[in-house]
């Protein structure tokens, strides 16, 4: 019968061979030029470093030379580019090292992250003309462990296995060909919750109400003209408590839609003629949407509240209770008020969502998009 060190030794060699089969692995994008010298002169030793720094798994680190973009290009179009390439690939994690000068607040930038896309873009010229492949060295390996630490606020050296990464690997190991639609769902966000939910928290989706505001401003504005509108009153006192809920729910989702449709936040699977199947690129996709349609979701819904609080006060501040009676010809209350607020909020997000219609799609990503500047390796004024 085998000792309690014999079972302790064997179970660690099964845990280490189960790190060892999660495969992560991080596309390397460089532009042609100086960029892809660097970038070549990495490969060797990345997957060492990021070892040190996420373990558990098994690095691969594939180069690929492409420029992309083509300047004058801003972060945003930068990082579409480069996750565009990362699911045609079929990687986990991609970082673009590009010869394109990045800026923030007309400021130099060395890099940006999109935690939602599991992307990130060093600028090579940041860099400076010193020390420049310690320093590309040291950036990728700090963007890249980021970009798995950011949704499991697992920082590094706690000691603490950072499962992230393990998720993120096993997104290439279970892609079932034959789950469509809802069973694919399903079984992504079944598979990978808290992965979603770490997505989903590095999306900072509370911010959206903040990058929503000139939406918010514009509903804000028709919400107040509706409500002196008498026509409003009687349509709001006869519409009960179902038929107001109903518009709500109308109304929110076609603020959600405009800005999905709109900002064309939707992703597909890309088509490759060059290889017969993307490992994990559907799993990726689903994983993505979801996290992207729940991070409109919830600014939408946070967006209406406000209005309707902002909405429920203009009205008690605003209409006046015997006036609103002879309109509605019957004695009114507080809640009389709050019914009118409650349509007039709706209808004002109604308006909102036709306004976001006409938003530029990059002004719109960046309701659903988390896009940070890498403060830590930008350099110094």
């Amino acid at each position: 019968m085998p000792s309690s060190d014999q079972r302790s030794d064997s179970s660690a060699d099964a845990e280490s061979r189960d790190d060892e089969s999660r495969e992560l692995v991080l596309g390397l994008i460089a532009a042609p030029g100086p960029a892809t010298e660097l970038a070549s002169g990495l490969v060797p030793e990345l997957p060492r470093r990021l070892a040190d720094r996420v373990p558990n798994v098994r690095w691969v680190v594939r180069l690929v030379s492409d420029r992309l973009v083509e300047p004058p290009a801003d972060p945003d179009t930068v990082i579409q580019a480069a996750r565009e390439r990362l699911l045609k690939e079929g990687w986990q994690i991609a970082v673009y090292i590009t010869d394109i000068p990045l800026e923030k607040d007309r400021r130099p930038v060395v890099a940006y992250s999109s935690q939602a896309h599991g992307v990130a873009a060093l600028s090579l010229p940041a860099l400076g003309p010193v020390d420049v492949r310690r320093r590309a060295l040291r950036a990728v390996v700090q963007l890249v462990s980021q970009l798995l630490t950011e949704y499991s606020a697992v920082g590094a050296g706690d000691g603490r296995r950072p499962e992230t990464a393990e998720d993120l690997a096993r997104l290439g190991r279970h892609v079932e060909e034959d789950k469509q639609g809802v069973g694919l769902l399903a079984n992504v966000i079944s598979g990978n919750f808290r992965l979603l939910l770490g997505m989903l928290w590095a999306n900072r989706p509370w911010r959206a109400v903040i990058r929503l505001s000139s939406v918010a401003v514009g509903a804000l504005g028709l919400a107040v003209l509706s409500l002196v509108n008498g026509f409003i009153w009687m349509i709001a006192d006869g519409g009960g408590v179902l038929r107001l809920s109903a518009l709500t729910l109308a109304s929110i989702l076609a603020l959600v839609l405009a800005l999905v449709i709109g900002g064309r936040l939707r992703e597909t699977v890309p088509r490759s003629t060059e290889r017969d199947e993307l490992p994990g690129a559907r799993e990726q996709v689903v994983l993505f949407n979801t996290v992207t349609i729940t991070t409109v979701v919830i600014g939408v819904v946070a967006l209406y509240l406000i209005l309707f609080a902002s909405t429920v006060v203009v009205s008690f501040l605003l209409l006046p209770y015997d006036q609103v009676a002879t309109q509605l010809k019957h004695p009114v209350s507080a809640t009389t008020l709050i019914a009118i607020s409650w349509l007039c909020a709706s209808l004002a997000t109604v308006g909102g969502a036709l306004g976001a219609s006409l938003e530029k799609s990059s002004r719109i990503r960046e309701v659903a998009y988390t896009y940070r500047p890498e403060s830590e390796l930008s350099p110094p004024r």
